[in-house]
């Protein structure tokens, strides 16, 4: 009754000035990602839209710029040099709301380009590891392509799909992208250790990925009865749900369940996740509906940043005038959790960049972009200890701050702030 085509064929329904979202993350489907960059000398004028995305985008290039032009809603490191070669733009949007530009017709779409695990016995398939805001534009789109892929985990939740929804689709079997994350240093560790002593017994954790979440739920073998409530998780939280150490039994939503949109990692992660009914993937606009999340007695949030200034403004998708990343979910959590009954909410960065550079600064540089305002703030964690900036003046965040800034800095930050004029 269904038949797959090959990825050549499949894309032909792309048209120019057509817009195209892809799936994200390690649910990239490269090969129709491939095929349609193939027909770069027929098409004009195509946007690409999506999050971060795993993988090469050939589409990218700056020498197709007639053919694509790339949207991002979260700048990756393969598409950062659209932005500057012209042949890309950001779209600045919280996570939760990706959806509503799809439902609300804000960006209408012609094409959803997705992949999925092989359909059961009934004919339904699983989004696997990248649900995020795909469910959205499964429904908006006008004409579907999939990835069928046999190495696809089927992970138990929202992200169901039949293959009957699918308009065209591709076999595949190979193995989904891995994330594999570095060691944590010793400035990591010490951020890690500060950010333990924060989290209680009974809390329920967002964390991104990277060496300092790692470095903190390596620090967490010893706690009691965690919940995960994240927009994503990686390798980190396996052992600790083995251990009963995450169980969800005191979250205030999905109860007993890890609640997550999308996943990366190693391949110990996507077998661990395959129909396994603990994981619960949902999309974004639930997951990271401050609604939600603020459900969560002891809501611990944990992001990153590349500057904070002496006021509490942090930094998170620019460096100055260059756009680096993205909004991202960082305000959905940072709310959700300084609204939760005892919540926390965390920003956790070295105090200096890999160049030694102060990422605590007087004032932010010029063109960088606020995406935690300083009314939202709570803690700011280096490796030299814990600010907590929640309900204190800027003066008093200036003396906290400083105190956490690298010995190198200190006194230049303080002169700098107060010689500038007020």
């Amino acid at each position: 009754m269904y038949k797959a085509v090959t990825a050549e064929e499949a894309v032909k329904v792309i048209k120019s000035n057509d817009r195209v979202y892809i799936q994200a993350a390690a649910s990239v489907p490269q090969e129709l990602i491939n095929a349609m960059t193939e027909r770069h000398e027929e098409l004009r004028d195509v946007e690409v839209c999506h999050l971060h995305l795993e993988g090469e985008t050939p589409y990218a290039n700056p020498k197709y710029k007639d053919s694509f032009h790339i949207n991002s809603f979260f700048i990756g490191s393969n598409v950062r040099h659209t932005i500057k070669e012209g042949n890309g733009s950001y779209t600045p949007v919280f996570l939760s709301e990706v959806p509503l530009l799809f439902k609300r017709n804000i960006l209408p779409l012609d094409v959803a380009l997705i992949q999925v695990s092989k359909p059961d016995r009934h004919g339904y398939c699983s989004l696997g590891v990248s649900v995020e805001a795909i469910l959205a534009a499964i429904s908006s789109a006008k004409h579907v392509i999939a990835l069928i892929n046999e190495q696809m985990p089927r992970v138990h939740g929202e992200g169901i799909i039949h293959i009957s929804e699918l308009d065209t689709f591709v076999e595949v079997d190979r193995p989904i992208p891995e994330f594999i994350l570095p060691t944590p240093n010793k400035v990591e560790n010490k951020i890690g250790d500060h950010i333990a002593e924060l989290i209680e017994d009974r809390s329920t954790l967002q964390m991104g990925i990277g060496s300092i979440p790692n470095a903190v739920l390596s620090r967490l073998k010893n706690h009691k009865d965690l919940g995960l409530h994240t927009e994503m998780f990686s390798d980190g939280v396996i052992d600790l749900i083995l251990n009963d150490v995450i169980n969800g039994n005191y979250k205030g939503i999905n109860a007993g369940r890890a609640l997550t949109t999308f996943l990366m990692g190693s391949k110990r992660l996507y077998d661990y996740v395959d129909d396994n009914p603990y994981i619960e993937m949902r999309s974004c606009d639930y997951v990271n509906d401050v609604a939600n999340i603020r459900k969560n007695p002891k809501m611990v949030a944990i992001n990153s940043a590349i500057q904070v200034d002496l006021s509490g403004q942090v930094c998170a998708d620019s460096i100055g005038t260059r756009l680096y990343s993205g909004v991202g979910g960082q305000m959905d959590f940072i709310r959700g959790a300084s609204l939760s009954e005892g919540g926390k909410a965390i920003i956790a960065m070295p105090s200096t960049t890999k160049n030694g550079i102060s990422r605590i600064v007087p004032f932010l540089n010029p063109g960088a972009g606020v995406v935690t305002t300083r009314a939202h703030v709570q803690y700011i964690v280096t490796e030299y200890g814990v600010a907590n900036l929640y309900g204190k003046t800027i003066k008093q965040r200036l003396t906290a701050l400083i105190k956490i800034a690298h010995p190198d800095h200190r006194e230049h930050i303080e002169r700098e702030y107060f010689e500038a004029p007020k």
